[in-house]
């Protein structure tokens, strides 16, 4: 054959063939450039964990890995299926139905003949669904198995009124809740027995989720924080699979009408609110289907948030909590904003020595506050420039501010231990000085979740200068200490689902701008002296939680950080000693919590960077979108 290609294009001139070769090799080369430049950018991003979009890095062949290496193979189903539990409730399946696609609705009939555990039965109610294969195919599947059960509506009553009569049918011990075109990992119920058998007083059981697109593959896994009541007001992060004991069930009413497109988040908040034992299954047991249908079924989506606000409010008022319930950032999240029924004094308690520029900025920035009931603290340690003298005999005139010098030794938690002894508010501040406010009303934002009885401690959404996330929560165990939630993350990415943009707990917050309540500084000890520079504030919040109190993070208090430009960076190897040491007595102090895991932060997810990862057990835990 010959291989010639000008002899298989006779027409085509040499010269014409050797231009076609030339942009050939350079449409080639172009190619591998391109592909070169994305390589280098991933691993900037695999370096440092930069992640300018904000998007989470779970590609869907990572996410297939995952699954290979968490999931149960054929070999463990199979033996799950032998399995005999010692306490062997039934499950009571609820299932609303109102035409969903045929094919849809047998994977999900499928999904449940499919489950390993036997014990239940799958409750039904078509809402007279105009397509009669629908009814045909409910009453094959049911003549198939008596464990099916099925009520046909004479109308349709919306997914509260047909999941209500579904519920008419039931006679389980626990009841799920389960979308007519959605499906069960094999292994669900069988996962949901097992955490009853080993905390047989669990009333509430809610598992991790991920989505099945219109090809039927499973994408976008949301590794949900274990129970969090904050983050519940904010948005229905439980969402499925969810599981109530049906005397607890029964005891709040059941679902409501009224609240279709949020009937799920209504019944969430009201059966927490009076649960005994909430229990999070850190696995993929639901896989939610989105298609243009499921989007729409039910309520519309306007009608669907307008619900799940009504819900919210009403969760507030059964809770006495004053406050409000506007739009969130993304959809059906909400903005829950706690009303201030007292304006107490507020200390806001800044180390800083010398840095007359940034120290300014950060005082104009809290005088231009919204709240004006606070006074200012200057901790004043070994300053040695003229200039900041000078700048400190300017602020003699402004009554709120007060200069206590401290002439030791830079210690951060003996410093700020000092500074609380002469504090006069009732709350505490504690702000760095390379800090500025962002938003006028930061310290109600604040404030609104520090007077709460439960709440422990408080803290704000950090921006660097560029505008990208700086600090987001912290994440007890990232890099074998903690970091910071969401890092370099775009300022304006709403995060790992909503994360970035919804008030949420979380196991730890940065003392850069930490807010509490006096009283609780002082019953935990203040601050731990150990630690002079690293590592404090975490382990006050820690000591904070063990008391039983709450750690609040709001993206509604948002500053600018710094990032210590006054202490500089640990360049030398007395700072880099000291830092080890800090990291060692940490590690000592809460070995214990840092095997557990952060409550608030999923197993699945990776402790090498703050991007919200999937956890792989190859090498390289790293995927990217």
């Amino acid at each position: 054959m010959d291989k010639n290609p000008a002899m298989k294009r006779p027409w085509l001139g040499r010269r014409l063939e050797q231009r076609i070769r030339r942009w050939r090799k350079r449409l080639q080369l172009r190619f591998y450039e391109s592909r070169i430049a994305s390589g280098v950018r991933n691993c900037w991003r695999w370096l440092f964990g930069k992640n300018k979009t904000g998007d989470t890095p779970c590609s869907r062949n990572g996410y297939v890995q995952w699954i290979v290496e968490n999931e149960p193979s054929i070999e463990d189903l199979g033996r799950q299926r032998k399995l005999r539990f010692a306490h062997s409730p039934r499950i009571s399946l609820v299932v609303p139905l109102y035409n969903p696609p045929v094919a849809y609705l047998r994977a999900m009939l499928d999904s449940v003949l499919a489950q390993t555990y036997e014990n239940w039965e799958i409750c039904l109610a078509d809402g007279a669904s105009p397509a009669a294969e629908i009814a045909r195919i409910l009453e094959e599947y049911a003549r198939r198995d008596a464990r099916i059960r099925l009520a046909l509506l004479p109308e349709n009553r919306g997914i509260a009124g047909n999941s209500i009569a579904a519920l008419e049918l039931v006679s389980g011990d626990y009841i799920a809740f389960l979308d007519h075109d959605d499906t069960l990992a094999p292994f669900a119920l069988f996962e949901v027995v097992r955490a009853l058998n080993d905390e047989p007083e669990l009333d509430f059981i809610y598992s991790d989720e991920d989505h099945l697109n219109e090809n039927g593959n499973r994408e976008h896994p949301h590794f949900k924080p274990d129970w969090s009541p904050d983050t519940l007001r904010s948005h229905n992060y439980i969402c499925h699979l969810v599981v109530i004991r049906r005397d607890l069930l029964e005891r709040v009413g059941g679902l409501r009408e009224g609240f279709d497109g949020s009937q799920d988040h209504d019944l969430v908040l009201r059966a927490t609110e009076r649960a005994s034992h909430i229990y999070h299954i850190p696995k993929i047991l639901y896989h939610w289907r989105q298609h243009r249908a499921s989007m729409s079924k039910g309520a519309g989506k306007n009608e669907a948030h307008q619900a799940g606000k009504k819900a919210v409010r009403e969760h507030l008022a059964r809770q006495a909590i004053a406050g409000s319930v506007t739009d969130g950032v993304s959809p059906h999240t909400y903005d829950v904003r706690r009303s201030l029924l007292r304006r107490p004094m507020v200390s806001i308690i800044i180390p800083t020595q010398d840095h007359v520029d940034m120290l300014d900025r950060c005082l104009e920035s809290i005088a231009g506050s919204t709240y004006t009931n606070y006074e200012i603290l200057l901790v004043e340690n070994q300053s040695r420039r003229p200039e900041t003298f000078a700048y400190y005999r300017t602020l003699e005139r402004r009554p709120e501010i007060r200069l206590i010098p401290w002439d030791d030794r830079f210690n951060y938690s003996k410093l700020n231990n000092f500074a609380a002894t002469q504090a006069r508010g009732e709350v505490l501040l504690l702000l760095n000085n390379d800090t500025q406010a962002r938003n006028p009303d930061w310290l109600e934002r604040m404030l609104e979740h520090a007077m709460q009885p439960e709440v422990g401690a408080v803290g704000a959404k950090l921006f660097y200068p560029d505008g990208d996330i700086q600090h987001g929560g912290v994440i007890l165990g990232i890099g074998g200490v903690a970091g910071h939630a969401h890092k370099y993350f775009s300022g304006s990415s709403t995060g790992y689902f909503h994360r970035l943009v919804v008030t949420q707990n979380m196991s730890a917050v940065t003392g850069a701008c930490l807010m509490l309540r006096k009283e609780v500084f002082e019953g935990v000890g203040g601050f731990d002296e150990r630690f002079a520079i690293a590592f404090n504030d975490i382990d006050l919040c820690m000591r904070i939680r063990r008391k039983g109190y709450w750690i609040v993070w709001t993206p509604f208090a948002a500053l600018t950080h710094y990032e210590s430009k006054t202490r500089g960076a640990d360049d030398t190897i007395e700072k880099q000693c000291r830092f080890n040491e800090e990291v060692r007595i940490f590690v000592d102090t809460w070995h214990d919590a840092l095997h557990e895991g952060d409550p608030f932060y999923s197993p699945h997810l990776t402790l090498s960077t703050e991007n919200f990862a999937l956890r792989l057990q190859s090498p390289n835990e790293f995927t990217t979108s």
